[in-house]
């Protein structure tokens, strides 16, 4: 079985890594009506899967978006506990 053959998981990389990102990014948004938890984790499993994809050399760009926007979306979590932490 070929790295990008269409029936392997890691065809699934792209677009699972696009949808959990634009999904953190989005609720990050509102993140006062659905809290922390939603955000932060489709956010760090946007990332994971969007560099799995990376790796595996399949759906490069939806890879990159996904990994991105899970990124963005971790690291507005991040800087919020940054600024109000002291």
């Amino acid at each position: 079985m070929t790295t990008g053959s269409t029936d392997s998981p890691a065809s699934l990389y792209g677009p699972v890594s696009l949808v959990l990102g634009t999904v953190a990014l989005v609720t990050a948004v509102f993140a006062a009506y659905v809290g922390f938890a939603i955000p932060l984790l489709c956010g760090s499993l946007a990332a994971t899967f969007g560099v799995l994809g990376l790796t595996a050399r399949t759906r490069r760009a939806q890879c990159a978006v996904g990994l991105t926007t899970g990124g963005l979306a971790v690291l507005y979590f991040v800087a919020l506990m940054v600024a109000f932490s002291g």
